[in-house]
């Protein structure tokens, strides 16, 4: 079935609306890139604080818009993303210049200028907030672009985030979203060369459009998590943890495991555990079902995205506990016919058997061949020989131990950066191979010396290039949409309404067929 009530408007207007919004998100930003530490902390605290106010409202929002995953996990990823953002980088200077006088050097941080935040529908709120949150740090403009089954929250919570950062502050325009999305605008976004960097956040064919926008850009490849449990791990405390994980926000997260690796001598015990945790082990008939049902023709089908375990189970005619938190769905082979061994955003997790370790990092290796490389595995074992033989082997940027892969890989539950957009580097043919985190959206201008003893090096103590604003900011002389007056000074930019043709029409392509799937059935 197809609603046309999804489609993305035509909006004839779309063009000279993202002008506008880039114009004035230049505008801000110019202003914002010459405000000291001590300002930039306020708006931040005050941003962060407005956003986790109403994180729990935001939370049961984004599943009432979206019908993904489960509030009270998404509440989490909320506070996470806002005061925990701001927590967590309040020891950090992405403001301050640098001296090194030893090596002759002075460095000036620089913001990228104009992001544009590309949002999932899967994690919107925690997204937006998180992007917003690593532009205040590093004074930069933010215009956040949600995905359209998630607009109605991701709007009001950046309006909400904007209001406060204003209000304490910050440049008027710093923080802007799309209201109503559409391919023209979107487009123009994407493609006027006033917008300093992208990040996008989302669907493979999404990321590969910012990449090809002819602006630069930080895009996140899929994940297809594998994890390995040997004889030596805990299995108690590893059944719970897995569980916890693959269940949380019932597996929204692209980090959640997808495909659980056992040592056969360890498995009866953690299987048990994990059926006591809230696992149902599939029998094999029971795991036909549940793989047609959510594979069918062999393709994910995206309408069981973030659906609980029970209901899926119910619709693939499994009985199973009211309190079943995760369906694991055995299989022998990891190959790419087999749809099990494919990433699944929702709570079902593939299980294979291994004699030894060996095979068990041969078989990791097989699903990341799959889908997922440069993104993240995970182990549960107490053998540092094994994790090292493991973590050298598969081709991810980040390995979790003995904690759930969910919260772990994605910095919530480990010492990584917190993230939202995890970067896969060049493996997963991403420019980041990091947990995105504020330093990504800076540059450093080096002032450097003559390295001869001889030519001295001025004294650069005390001096900064920056000020406290001793009044508010004006706000700035147009709206957003209003496109009926005038700029304030004539742009002489080319924007956006030469972009290449099969540009437009890819955008146009990947956000219909995303949402039509995603209703269909």
């Amino acid at each position: 079935m197809v609603d046309t009530m999804f489609e993305m408007p035509l909006d004839p207007a779309g063009v000279p609306r993202g002008r506008a919004m880039i114009e004035r998100a230049e505008w801000a930003a110019r202003a914002f890139a010459t405000y000291d530490a001590a300002t930039v902390q306020r708006i931040v605290d005050a941003t962060a604080q407005a956003g986790a106010a109403r994180s729990k409202e935001f939370a049961e929002w984004a599943v009432r818009e979206t019908g993904y995953g489960v509030a009270e996990h998404k509440l989490l990823k909320n506070l996470a993303c806002s005061t925990g953002i701001a927590a967590k980088y309040r020891a950090s200077d992405y403001i301050d210049v640098v001296i090194d006088s030893s090596d002759k050097m002075v460095e000036v941080p620089r913001p990228a200028g104009v992001v544009l935040a590309l949002t999932p529908s899967t994690n919107p709120v925690a997204t937006v907030m998180f992007k917003i949150m690593l532009a205040l740090l590093t004074r930069n403009a933010i215009v956040i672009s949600p995905h359209p089954y998630a607009k109605a929250v991701c709007a009001e919570a950046a309006r909400t985030m904007a209001a406060a950062a204003v209000a304490a502050g910050a440049p008027d325009g710093c923080i802007q979203v799309v209201e109503e999305p559409s391919i023209p605008l979107i487009n123009a976004l994407m493609t006027d060369p006033r917008t300093d960097v992208i990040l996008a956040t989302g669907g493979t064919p999404m990321v590969r459009a910012a990449y090809r926008s002819g602006n630069p850009a930080i895009g996140v490849g899929p994940g297809n998590v594998p994890v390995l449990v040997d004889a030596t791990a805990d299995l108690n405390a590893t059944a719970q943890r897995i569980v916890e994980s693959k269940s949380f926000d019932n597996s929204i997260l692209c980090t959640n495991e997808s495909v659980l690796i056992v040592e056969e001598s360890a498995a009866a015990a953690l299987l048990n555990a994990m059926t006591r945790a809230g696992a149902h082990l599939l029998s094999d008939d029971e795991r036909d079902r549940v793989r047609d049902l959510v594979f069918p023709e062999g393709h994910f089908d995206p309408k069981w995205v973030g659906k609980d375990a029970t209901a899926i189970a119910a619709a693939a005619n499994v009985r199973v506990n009211a309190r079943t938190k995760i369906l694991v769905a055995p299989f022998d082979l990891v190959v790419p016919e087999e749809p099990l061994a494919h990433e699944k955003l929702c709570p079902v997790l593939g299980l294979v058997r291994v004699p030894n370790v060996s095979r068990g990092i041969d078989a990791a290796q097989a699903v990341l061949r799959i889908t997922g490389q440069g993104h993240s595995a995970a182990i549960h074992s107490s053998n540092p020989q094994t994790i090292m033989a493991f973590s050298a082997a598969v081709r991810v940027l980040r390995v979790s131990v003995n904690v759930g892969n969910s919260l772990g890989a994605s910095g919530i539950e480990t010492n990584l950066a917190p993230t939202m957009t995890i970067g896969t580097g060049f493996l997963g043919r991403s420019s980041v191979g990091e947990n995105l985190e504020p330093k990504h959206l800076i540059n450093w201008t080096r002032i450097a010396y003559n390295t001869d003893a001889l030519v001295p090096m001025a004294d650069f103590a005390g001096l900064t290039p920056w000020h406290t604003p001793t009044a508010a900011v004006p706000a700035y002389p147009r709206a957003s949409n209003d496109l009926t007056a005038a700029p304030l000074v004539p742009s002489t930019v080319a924007m956006s309404n030469d972009a290449p043709d099969e540009l437009r029409d890819e955008i146009r392509r990947l956000i219909i067929e995303e949402l039509n799937a995603i209703v269909r059935g």
